[in-house]
């Protein structure tokens, strides 16, 4: 393996255990705060909507100013908000230090740009799965953490390990990750324009549908990760800790199929065939979640897990593939950022519809969510007929 790859695997694995912290944490304690099931999904909405803002111009930036900078950044504002978060006692404040973190969150644009600077277009999607697989164990790892430090320290413990663990990455990536973008672009405008520049995404022909897809596929998904604590503590009678494992599962299914078998999936099977049995897998995995009877709670869950982790591993490091492939090498950084920023678009709708959805009945988040992977298949089936019409 690249040394470069290996030294960004490890960056972007303690990035996101110090991010995955949260997840368990935050609707719960958003609910102890005296939040409505609204409100909670809310909260996952306005760290997305500052994600959405601030993605594009993080990727745009590291184009301009390069990779390394850009990562360093976004860490030590992260490191700012989960301090915030530490002191937060108020619904108020607990909000403003998720947006404060979703302003922050440029750092995976521009390690997915990084990695288009150093391999090759047939070697993308299996390091792009590397970028999977650290998401996945910084999920194995950083739930029960979270769940755990919130029982056994309380919320501003929650905090400051996060805070931490991004000091200690900011050191790693100074010390350790060398810049990898050898023609830096100066004249490129910085602007904050994500509405605009997301309708012009999708006016080019190049990139529309994979949009879409990767819009539609985070949407469903986040439907479930904002309200599933919520709904393994109110109709499974799941704790804390309990529910950090689960995520955990969830994690290690995810790194399992990203890390180790997505190269072996690409050469089997295909791009093409992914992109099929990714939308078809997460949209079993999600919708039996509504169904599943408390006495057959762990090894259906396991089935759901397996499959949701098969789906995302299938479907996420190959829309990036094509993202990239079908990129100019100067522009790689911008089409990385607004694949970002429309994943992060459908964080703030995803949340919000899964909340509201909660609120009227449990199961309609995982039902809606199902179907909504069904659908995606429709710009699936556009985006590959478009391919087989342009010449060789």
């Amino acid at each position: 393996m690249d040394r470069r790859l290996l030294i960004l695997f490890l960056t972007i694995f303690i990035d996101l255990m110090g991010f995955g912290i949260f997840i368990p944490v935050v609707p719960i304690y958003a609910r102890e705060l005296n939040a409505s099931d609204a409100l909670v999904g809310d909260t996952g909405a306005l760290f997305s909507l500052m994600m959405f803002i601030f993605t594009p111009v993080w990727g745009v930036m590291s184009d301009r100013y390069g990779r390394r900078p850009i990562i360093l950044a976004a860490i030590g504002l992260s490191a700012l908000s989960y301090v915030m978060f530490a002191h937060a006692t108020t619904l108020f404040l607990l909000i403003a230090s998720r947006m404060l973190t979703g302003i922050g969150s440029g750092n995976i644009t521009a390690a997915q740009a990084y990695i288009t600077d150093i391999t090759p277009p047939e070697g993308r999607a299996k390091a792009m799965g590397l970028i999977g697989a650290a998401f996945g164990l910084g999920f194995i790892f950083g739930p029960p953490m979270g769940s755990f430090i919130y029982m056994h320290f309380g919320i501003e413990w929650v905090g400051y390990s996060a805070a931490i663990i991004c000091a200690l990455n900011l050191v790693a990536v100074w010390l350790y990750l060398p810049e990898s973008l050898k023609e830096k672009v100066h004249g490129r405008a910085i602007t904050v324009k994500p509405v605009g520049g997301a309708i012009r995404a999708l006016k080019d022909q190049r990139f529309r549908d994979l949009y879409l897809i990767s819009f539609i596929f985070i949407t469903a998904f986040s439907m479930m990760q904002m309200t599933i604590a919520l709904f393994w503590t109110d109709d499974y009678g799941l704790d804390k800790e309990q529910i950090g494992w689960m995520f955990a599962a969830v994690g290690l299914a995810s790194a399992i199929v990203q890390g180790g078998m997505i190269g072996w999936l690409q050469k089997t099977f295909g791009e093409r065939r992914l992109m099929i049995f990714g939308c078809l897998s997460l949209a079993v995995g999600l919708g039996m979640i509504a169904f599943i009877p408390q006495s057959l709670f762990l090894p259906l869950n396991i089935v759901s897990i397996a499959l949701l982790a098969l789906g995302n591993g299938c479907l996420n490091p190959t829309i990036l593939s094509q993202l990239s492939k079908n990129a100019e090498q100067r522009e790689q950084g911008e089409v990385l950022g607004l694949n970002q920023s429309f994943g992060s678009l459908a964080r703030i709708v995803g949340p919000a519809l899964g909340g509201r959805l909660y609120g009227w009945h449990h199961a309609l988040p995982y039902i809606g969510s199902g179907l909504i992977m069904l659908g995606a298949l429709f710009y699936v089936y556009t985006y590959q007929r478009a391919k087989d019409r342009v010449p060789a």
